[in-house]
């Protein structure tokens, strides 16, 4: 049987410098409800997926009842450099950002700095004149590969046509993505075009990227649909302006400090660029459409401008997919999620406001990406019914990925962590739903012994 976990493994397993008392503590796969037969098979499974060129490396991650049951690295994290994936490499986590926002922006909302149903408007006034554009020409194509048309027969004569909202985008719909804003680079409406024209999400600090998108016209009515979209990128500039802080200085200080998340940021220092993963992509695609075919199987090094603002401090810092991390980090901000927002004896939020969080607010408004089973709370995707979805979980686990094949979610029910990493962009595997497969495979007592 391999060793999945040692004596030392809280010793050496994220720690990078000493031992912390603060780190959450290991256990035996049994003690918690698990096999560790099927965890060593688990190990074997991703092993081969890095033998035959699906990934260059990885690290999976599953906590239960608080403590950590599995941890292991797989394959490299710079197949040209030989350098092996070790339990500090940090990843980019891109949208996997996403959740951390939301919860930066939850801490001011249990301050009364805002409610949830006012208008956006109230606190960002370059967004006071959204209108909605009358041409929805073109077919979007969502960030999962699959195509969404517009609502309603376009008609090309209405292109560059605008009429106002029933109403103005409020800040749940920011969190729900159901403002009528788009992304720009997963369709090419005629929104998706103007967003392109007008390079958001560039070069420009949060204030000027509310300032260009407040020129453009929405997509859709506010309301109306959910619609993946940069309206986590304006909770970062909302940020801002309701703590009178920098965004990131206040993920800093008021999120990552007290939770210890020391290797979570916007950019990597010169002194954590060794621990910096490589960044991959499919084999053969090139120029900057991340929907160009590949020509092979395998991976390639991607472009280096892909990672450019991960390697220095970008002007524009995406609460959208912006961040690095590392397993242990994340780890850490999930299980002060599990924990009803308290981790170590730090509380960031209240248990209700996490409750609100994790609930589904779409109601009749459709569901993410065209899939059923699931629905969308503040920043976090939701399971409705495992039954619906098709694959194994429980109601109520809440999650999210990142566009390089990132990936975690929890299970209150079970009690349950799980976290995946890897770095190849544009991802084309499956290899998180395989690692959540097979990590529920080696649960084998629902009751485990805490």
């Amino acid at each position: 049987m391999k060793k999945i976990l040692c004596t030392a493994l809280a010793v050496c397993l994220f720690v990078a410098g000493g031992v912390s008392a603060r780190e959450i503590p290991t256990s035996s796969p049994e003690r918690q409800g698990f096999s560790s037969d099927r965890l060593d098979f688990l190990t074997d499974f991703m092993d081969a997926k890095v033998s035959d060129g699906t990934m260059v490396g990885g690290m999976g991650v599953i906590a239960r009842n608080g403590k950590i049951v599995y941890s292991q690295t797989y394959g490299q994290a710079d197949r040209e450099a030989k350098r092996a994936m070790e339990a500090d490499a940090i990843y980019r986590i891109y949208s996997m950002t996403k959740p951390v926002t939301g919860v930066a922006l939850m801490m001011l909302y249990e301050e009364g700095k805002f409610r949830l149903n006012d208008p956006v408007a109230m606190y960002i006034p370059e967004l006071a004149n959204l209108e909605v554009a009358l041409s929805t020409a073109g077919t979007g194509v969502v960030s999962d590969g699959t195509v969404s048309q517009g609502v309603g027969e376009s008609k090309t004569e209405l292109v560059g046509q605008t009429r106002k909202p029933a109403r103005q985008p409020t800040v749940r719909d920011l969190m729900l993505h159901t403002g009528g804003f788009t992304y720009g680079v997963f369709g090419n409406t005629e929104v998706d075009q103007m967003y392109r024209k007008a390079g958001l999400m560039g070069d420009m600090d949060l204030q000027e990227f509310v300032m260009a998108l407040g020129k453009i016209p929405l997509q859709y009515e506010p309301g109306t649909q959910w619609h993946y979209s940069v309206s986590v990128d304006i909770q970062g500039r909302l940020v801002e302006v309701l703590s009178g802080m920098k965004f990131s200085d206040f993920l800093q200080q008021r999120l990552f400090g007290p939770l210890d998340m020391r290797d979570t940021a916007f950019s990597v220092t010169e002194e954590q660029m060794p621990r910096l993963a490589q960044l991959y992509k499919p084999e053969g695609m090139t120029g900057n459409n991340f929907m160009a075919p590949a020509t092979g199987p395998g991976l390639d090094v991607a472009d280096a401008w892909i990672s450019a603002g991960f390697v220095q401090q970008p002007k524009f810092e995406s609460g959208g997919g912006g961040l690095v991390s590392t397993a242990r980090d994340y780890l850490r901000f999930s299980q002060m999620m599990l924990n009803g927002g308290e981790l170590d004896g730090v509380r960031i939020l209240s248990p209700k406001t996490v409750a609100l969080m994790t609930t589904n607010h779409l109601s009749d408004l459709g569901i993410p990406f065209g899939r059923k089973g699931v629905g969308f709370g503040l920043d976090f995707g939701v399971v409705l019914n495992p039954g619906d979805v098709g694959e194994v979980s429980s109601a109520g686990e809440y999650n999210w990925g990142g566009a390089a094949g990132t990936r975690f979610w929890i299970d209150p029910q079970e009690n349950l962590i799980g976290l995946f990493m890897v770095q190849s962009i544009p991802h084309r595997t499956r290899l998180a739903d395989d690692f959540k497969v097979l990590a529920y495979s080696a649960m084998t007592d629902s009751q485990a012994d805490d």
